[in-house]
């Protein structure tokens, strides 16, 4: 059932990456340059959305959280490749499956480079471990947490802030 569930999660979001227009080439080029702001207004919406979704879920008793450690060393390296493959490419592995399923065969490449980069992370987890993934390793922190604040005051925050940046990218026409 679990695989069912994702299965239509990920048709249901690939349907909206269709629908909001970011598997666009243009769309992708116009956000790494910061003239087209569709897909960062996309992910707002979308962070928006999950983080009410699973925490309401979480406190209904109906899913788990796992927090992972927070290793700001990983974070960066990691960060900077997915860049650098999103920039590379004009892709991001959510946007590559889309735009194959559209029928754009050039992110076939993309797909290809991801699992091969998923390969060599695999082969070299083992020696980040006591070296990448140690560096700024803060172990399993969340903002409620740092804060001593029960999770949804953390949220409504979140959210008055993240509206007010789509209403400001909104009102300027990004």
């Amino acid at each position: 059932m679990t695989l069912a569930y994702g299965l239509v999660t990920g048709v249901l979001f690939g349907f909206l990456l269709q629908r909001g227009h970011v598997l666009r080439y243009d769309k992708q080029l116009g956000a790494l340059r910061l003239v087209d702001m569709t897909i960062v207004k996309f992910m707002l919406a979308h962070i928006m959305v999950a983080m009410v979704g699973i925490y309401l879920l979480h406190d209904l008793g109906l899913v788990k959280l796992s927090l992972k450690a927070t290793a700001l060393g990983a974070n960066a390296i990691g960060g900077l490749l997915f860049g650098l493959g999103w920039g590379l490419v004009g892709y991001c592995p959510g946007t590559s499956v889309g735009a194959v399923a559209e029928g754009r065969l050039d992110a076939v490449f993309a797909i290809a480079g991801m699992l091969v980069g998923a390969a060599v992370f695999a082969r070299a987890y083992d020696a980040l471990l006591p070296t990448v993934y140690a560096w700024g390793n803060y172990g399993k922190i969340s903002l409620p947490g740092l804060l001593g604040v029960n999770h949804w005051i953390v949220i409504v925050v979140l959210l008055a802030c993240y509206a007010g940046i789509l209403r400001f990218l909104e009102r300027k026409g990004l």
